[in-house]
């Protein structure tokens, strides 16, 4: 379960935030997490309950935004979303094409008291 060691990550980084700006509670977290990212939302909120207990984070919100996979076909050049990195371009049906977006795991803000 990989997302344990990401929810300690997002503790770590919201945790020196807040020491960084002279404050002892992390209020709200918020967090971009791409389609493709492999992260399993379910298992991240598990896992941030866990990581937060006896922290500055203990009791702080976290929104997830999510990131739509996009890709750039290389034959046509032109852009489109993606459903899995497996997807042809709805414009020529060929496979070639460049991850734009999609694949993200950052924190995006923190808020703290």
């Amino acid at each position: 379960m990989h997302e344990l060691s990401i929810a300690m990550n997002i503790v770590e980084i919201s945790t020196d935030y807040a020491i960084k700006n002279d404050s002892g509670k992390v209020l709200e977290i918020e967090i971009e997490i791409g389609e493709l990212s492999g992260v399993v939302e379910e298992a991240l909120d598990f896992a941030m309950e866990s990581a937060t207990k006896d922290t500055a984070c203990e009791g702080a919100s976290w929104k997830i935004v999510k990131i739509k996979a996009r890709a750039k076909c290389k034959s046509t050049g032109r852009t489109y979303e993606l459903d899995s990195l497996y997807s042809a371009c709805p414009f020529c049906n060929e496979y070639g094409h460049d991850l734009i977006q999609g694949k993200e795991l950052r924190v995006r803000s923190i808020l703290v008291e």
